[in-house]
């Protein structure tokens, strides 16, 4: 990997230069998507204690810069679920087969005290391979 290129990957979003990362960064087949809350275009929180309409937020994300980057949420190998609560949390499962289909990733889930964006019940980071 070390003659790959990186492209930042905004789903055609103006990305503010202050940030310090991508909200999704494509390197060679690679995409290493950062870890995301489920904020519409305002940054507001969407579906204010529904874990699972928050996981549905981000992974509509996740679909809008993987395609900017060629793929889908179908090339996604691998998640990363930061959870502030486990209730409701069962409900997630459904939201991840409608965006995965068939993709199994690897998975790890996370109960933590809190997130840094207020409201937001889940963060989930991911890894995609394309054409894969």
């Amino acid at each position: 990997m070390s003659g790959d290129s990186r492209e930042v990957i905004t789903g055609g979003r103006a990305w503010p230069a202050r940030y310090t990362y991508a909200p999704a960064l494509r390197v060679g087949k690679l995409v290493f998507i950062s870890g995301t809350t489920a904020i519409d275009d305002d940054n507001r929180i969407v579906a204010p204690g529904d874990i699972a309409g928050q996981t549905r937020r981000i992974f509509t994300r996740f679909e809008r810069w993987l395609r900017a980057a060629g793929g889908s949420c179908a090339d996604i190998v691998q998640t990363v679920d930061y959870i502030t609560t486990t209730e409701g949390y069962g409900a997630t499962a459904a939201v991840r087969r409608e965006f995965l289909r068939d993709a199994r990733p690897a998975a790890t889930g996370v109960l933590v005290a809190g997130l840094l964006r207020e409201g937001a019940l889940i963060e989930i980071s991911a890894i995609a391979v394309l054409g894969g």
